[in-house]
C-alpha cells in the first residue's frame, strides 16, 4: 500500500513534466512558423540547421528536426540519462510535427524586422525555456555544449555562443547577411527569456540535504549520476538534535533526476538549492548515469 503512495505522487509529476516539455515544443513551433521563418529570420542550433536544410533541399522542417537530433539524443541518453533523454524525445518530436502543421498558418507580424526578432525570439525562448526547466530539451547544441564543457576548459554558455557562430554563417548562405544577423539577435533574445523561464541555463547548481538516510543517500547518488557528495555535521538550532548534511554539485540538466531520487529514497528531505557560476577542480567530470 506505501509503495503505492510513493510510486503514485513520482507518476503523476514525470507525466505533468512531459506535457510541459511537449508544450514547450509547440510554442516554439509557433514562434518559428508566424513569426520568424516567414521573415527569413532563422533559429540558432540544430533546428537552425533544419531550417535552412529545408529551404535548400524543399524536405520538411519537421522531418529534419527530427532525423539531425537523433545523434544528440543518443549522447543524451549514454552521458546524462534515460529520463532526460525522454522527455527531449518528447520535446523534440512535439517540436517536429508543430512545424509540420502550423505551416501554414499566416505570419502574425511581417516586415517590420525589430517587431520578428524580438516577438520570434521572446516565443522561441518561452517554449524552450518552459521545456529546459522541466528536465527536457528541444535542441541538441545544447546537449553537445554540456557534454564538451566537461573536457573543454570553458563554460556552457561559451560552447553555445560558439558552436551557434558556425550555424548563423550557414544560415547566412540562405538568408542572406541580414537574415543571418537578425537570426543571431532573435536567437540572443531567445537565450535570455529561456534563463529567465528555466533560471541558470548553462550554471552549476549546488544541492543541500538534511535526510534521515544520508548513506543510502550518498550511495545512490554515487551510483545513478556519478557524483561524489560530501558530508557536513551540524546541529538543530532549537533541538540540539546532531545529523549528516549532504552537499552535492550538479549541472542543470541533472537536476531532475537528483530531485527524483531524493524524492524516492526520503520525501521528506529538507533540500536547498543554489546556482553556482563556476566549477574548477575536483572530479567534477561524470560516469554515464541510469
Amino acid at each position: 500500500m506505501s509503495m503505492k503512495k510513493t510510486h503514485k505522487p513520482q507518476k503523476i509529476r514525470k507525466t505533468l513534466q512531459g506535457l510541459m516539455v511537449m508544450i514547450g515544443g509547440i510554442i516554439a513551433a509557433y514562434g518559428l512558423e508566424t513569426v520568424l521563418i516567414p521573415n527569413n529570420v532563422s533559429d540558432g542550433g540544430v533546428t537552425g540547421l533544419s531550417i535552412v536544410g529545408s529551404q535548400l533541399f524543399n524536405v520538411p522542417l519537421g522531418i529534419l528536426i527530427t532525423v539531425l537530433n537523433i545523434p544528440f539524443l543518443w549522447l543524451g541518453y549514454k552521458q546524462i540519462g534515460r529520463t532526460f533523454t525522454i522527455l527531449s524525445i518528447l520535446g523534440i518530436v512535439s517540436l517536429a510535427a508543430g512545424t509540420s502543421f502550423m505551416h501554414h498558418i499566416p505570419a502574425i507580424i511581417e516586415g517590420d524586422t525589430l517587431l520578428v526578432t524580438v516577438v520570434g525570439g521572446i516565443i522561441l525562448g518561452l517554449g524552450m525555456g518552459l521545456a529546459l526547466r522541466n528536465g527536457g530539451a528541444l535542441d541538441g547544441i545544447d546537449m553537445l555544449a554540456v557534454l564538451l564543457s566537461r573536457k573543454l576548459p570553458f563554460g556552457t554558455s561559451d560552447l553555445i555562443l560558439f558552436l551557434n557562430i558556425f550555424v548563423f554563417i550557414f544560415v547566412s548562405t540562405v538568408f542572406g547577411l541580414q537574415g543571418a544577423i537578425l537570426s543571431a539577435i532573435a536567437y540572443f533574445i531567445a537565450s535570455k527569456v529561456i534563463h529567465i523561464v528555466e533560471v541558470g541555463l548553462s550554471g552549476s547548481k549546488t544541492f543541500q540535504i538534511i535526510t534521515t538516510e544520508p548513506d543510502l543517500l550518498v550511495k545512490t547518488i554515487r551510483d545513478r549520476l556519478g557524483r561524489s557528495a560530501t558530508y557536513k555535521e551540524a546541529y538543530g538550532g532549537y533541538s540540539h538534535e546532531k545529523f549528516k548534511e549532504i552537499t552535492c554539485v550538479i549541472n542543470r540538466l541533472e537536476e531532475t533526476k537528483l530531485k527524483e531520487i531524493i524524492n524516492e529514497i526520503d520525501e521528506g528531505a529538507f533540500v536547498t538549492v543554489y546556482d553556482v557560476a563556476e566549477v574548477k577542480g575536483g572530479n567534477f567530470s561524470k560516469r554515464d548515469i541510469h
